[in-house]
Order: C-alpha cells, then structure tokens, then sequence
C-alpha cells in the first residue's frame, strides 16, 4: 500500500492530525480549506487546524470556498481529550488589518511561528498522531526575529532532537538531505562521515516503515562526475562518502555510490532505486521538483513526533485567488497517517 491509497476504515476511529495554516498571506489558508472540505480527507482523519478563524473566514469569502468547520480558542483546545471532528484552533496571532495577502510582512512570520509550536506541542502531548504544515516563509519569519532557517530546524530544536534530517517523499522519486539550509560554499565543510552515515540510516528506518521492505538507496557524489577520482573537488568522495557507504553496508543496509549527481536519477536508475541521498539542497530538491511537484512530501525523519508537509512555498504570486493546488498538502496528510500507523 502507498501513501497514497489509505483506507479510512483501517481505523475504527479516526485518528487527530494537527495541521498548520502557514504564513496567513501565502496559499496556506485557502489549501487548508480545501482540505477541509475534502470528503476524502475529513474520513481518513481529523484535521486540526491550527490557525485564524477570520484569516479563513476572509480567504474563503476571497476565494470562493467553504469555511464551515467548528473553531475552538486555544484554550479549550488545550482541555479537549477527544477530537470527534475536523477542528479550527484560533489562535488569536494576527489580525486582518495587520497584513496583506499576497506581501512579505513580519507579523505573517511571527503567526506562522506561533501556529507551528501550538501544534508541535499539542504533538508532544498525544492530543495529535503527527503534524502537517502547510508553508511559511522564511523573509517574514526573520523579519519577526526568528532565526530558524525553516521547518525542520524548528522541530528538530523543539524536540531536542540531534539525530534528523529533512527527506522528500513520493512515489515517483524519494531524496534524503546530508545538508539543506545552507549556502554551497559551507557544505564541504559540513559533510562528515558520521553525518553521512546518519542520513543513510535515518532513510532506510523511515522506507522500511513506508514501504514494509528493506530499501535500495543511493548515495550522490558532492562532485561533477562524482569527483573523477581527485580531479574535481578534494577528493571529498573518497575520504568521506564512500567510508560512510561501507560503514552502512557492515550494518546490512542495501547502498550504492557514490554516483554521479548527473546519472543517479536517470529513468532507469530510479526503477531500481528507492531513495536517493543528497550532499545539499538543490542536489535533490530540482529533480523531486521537476518529477513530484504537486505530490512530493517534506516530512523530518528522527524527531519523536511525526512532522509532514507541502513541498512547496507560500506562493505569494497567486495567494488568495484560489488558484493554489492542495495535492502536496493532502498527500503530506496521508504520510503522516500512515507514518502514525507503523509507530
């Protein structure tokens, strides 16, 4: 069974997923609505979104969808023990007069960062099986202060987690991340055996829960041509990535590389491949991009909640005009439930 094709009624009773509403000016509230609405969505599990009752209010009346859900404030939602519908927790972190939709605005960057750590917590507690965020942006939330580069950096902090990484889920094409935020000039220094040999390990816990079946992963070069044996770069494939690919090989892990950047995600390569691991961001994230744009999954792997989300940005371009589509959001939901399945 894929991420994809989950049966409601493999549960006799739904399970709660917490489910942030982004940077309110971004695509977030009106996919969040969408997913309201969705008959599909609302019978495998129930949404809880944290967010802004007027924010949807407003988007919905801009973009011509429903926003007929229940809301709570947060202090009721802090008391509820049993969720027993789709829920919208208000969380009182921004007005409509304080923003534009569609305009960068350091009071969207501070919301964005409240609803995140509402819903990590009502994770922590169990109230939720997983979280889901829809996207925030990185220029408000650091006009607002806060430093943390994205998402995952968040929920790694919060769960005081030191063994994570960031992965791309889809069918068509899976990729793990040795570096993410970061500029280019920083990643040598930042690859390391040990750090290499976490992202092998991490990946192959989470496809095994996936997919039920050990997995074939391949590791990238950091190199064109994967470094041409010393002629490109400082020979970081053999004193660093391939130590850690026989490292993991000794602990029974199926792994291949280090490849070509340029040949690992050839047609043929992915038939036989079921997780590509990456030395940096742009390494991964344009072929997932080019392949499973509408479907790809960001979900953080080695944190002890489960955190999905959309795979895209908050779109300010076409915010508010309901042009945004909902598929990452909704396949970001289906993984977490899943993911909440095999824990």
């Amino acid at each position: 069974m894929n991420a994809n094709s989950l049966a409601p009624t493999e549960f006799a009773k739904l399970p709660a997923l917490a489910v942030t509403m982004g940077d309110p000016a971004g695509v977030g509230p009106e996919i969040c609505l969408r997913m309201l609405a969705k008959s599909e969505m609302t019978s495998l599990c129930h949404p809880v979104v944290f967010g802004e009752k007027g924010v949807f209010e407003a988007a919905a009346k801009a973009t011509g969808l429903r926003c007929d859900t229940k809301s709570v404030s947060l202090d009721q939602w802090k008391k509820t023990t049993d969720v027993d519908s789709p829920l919208i927790v208000d969380c009182q972190a921004i007005a409509m007069a304080d923003f534009t939709p569609g305009e960068i605005n350091r009071a969207t960057g501070a919301a964005g960062y409240v609803y995140v750590n509402h819903a990590i917590d009502a994770a922590l507690a169990q109230q939720v099986v997983g979280v889901t965020t829809a996207p925030l942006n990185k220029e408000a939330m650091h006009l607002a202060g806060i430093k943390f580069p994205g998402h995952t950096e968040i929920f790694a902090a919060r769960t005081q987690s030191t063994r994570w990484c960031m992965m791309q889920y889809s069918e068509e094409i899976t990729c793990t991340f040795v570096t993410v935020h970061c500029g280019y000039h920083e990643v040598p220094a930042l690859l390391t055996t040990a750090r290499i040999l976490e992202v092998i390990e991490l990946t192959a816990e989470a496809l095994q829960r996936i997919r039920s079946k050990q997995p074939k992963i391949v590791v990238c070069g950091l190199n064109p041509h994967a470094g041409e044996h010393g002629l490109f770069g400082r020979h970081e494939e053999e004193r660093i990535i391939q130590p850690a690919i026989e490292l993991a090989r000794k602990l029974g892990l199926n792994v291949d590389g280090p490849l070509p950047p340029d040949t690992a995600f050839v047609p043929a390569r992915r038939r036989t491949t079921d997780a590509v691991v990456c030395m940096y961001h742009d390494q991964g994230h344009i072929p997932v991009k080019a392949l499973a744009f509408d479907s790809a999954v960001n979900t953080t792997l080695g944190l002890p909640i489960i955190r999905t989300s959309v795979d895209h940005g908050t779109a300010l371009d076409i915010a508010w005009q309901g042009l945004a589509k909902p598929d990452s959001l909704f396949s970001a939901a289906r993984l977490a439930i899943k993911l909440s399945r095999s824990m």
